[in-house]
């Protein structure tokens, strides 16, 4: 730590102390958070960009009433996951300089699991429409519901499950003792 950050530390509240003092572990999940929100925004925006076309085409009034809903639905779901994506970059933003990082973190990633909850959604519907477009709406169902069955069990059944029962491989972590023969403690630099 630098003179001035241990001087700005000295100023700091209890909470914003263990703020400062977590400060490697922040930034490395802030750093964690940034990347994923790189993945998701891309899509996001493809995905409202291209919702937002359609209507402008001249076969979009062709198409039947339940699938207008459809594309409305899809729509709204695809827009609200872009908010709740770009929500967090705005409000870093406008709070700057963070003072409670943890608590910003914590919001930012619900608001993150929103917007991949509206994605699925937008995915689905998508899929749905698309497909019944071109082949027919039994098709359309059936494509919709791999597409549901894919998004459900690789981003949401799958990182539960591992969360859940998986144990990590770290000593002291979820009763795993330092001399669990399964644990293979990295190499320090000293000996290396």
């Amino acid at each position: 730590m630098s003179i001035k950050q241990v001087e700005y530390s000295e100023q700091l509240s209890n909470v914003e102390r263990c703020n400062v003092a977590a400060g490697d572990h922040d930034e490395a999940d802030m750093t964690e958070m940034l990347n994923e929100l790189r993945v998701l925004l891309p899509g996001a925006q493809l995905l409202t960009g291209f919702l937002i076309t359609l209507p402008f085409n001249s076969g979009f009034k062709e198409i039947v009433q339940s699938e207008k809903w459809m594309f409305i639905a899809a729509f709204l779901c695809s827009l609200s996951s872009l908010i709740l994506f770009t929500a967090p970059a705005v409000q870093h933003r406008m709070l700057r300089p963070l003072i409670d990082r943890i608590h910003f973190k914590d919001v930012a990633s619900r608001q993150m699991l929103a917007g991949a909850a509206f994605l699925s959604l937008a995915l689905v519907l998508c899929a749905n429409l698309v497909t019944a477009e071109v082949l027919g709406h039994p098709l359309g169902g059936a494509v919709a519901a791999l597409v549901t069955s894919l998004i459900l069990v690789i981003w949401w059944i799958y990182p539960l499950w591992l969360r859940v029962f998986r144990r990590p491989r770290v000593p002291g972590a979820r009763g795993i003792s330092p001399d669990d023969s399964s644990f293979e403690r990295p190499a320090s630099q000293e000996e290396k």
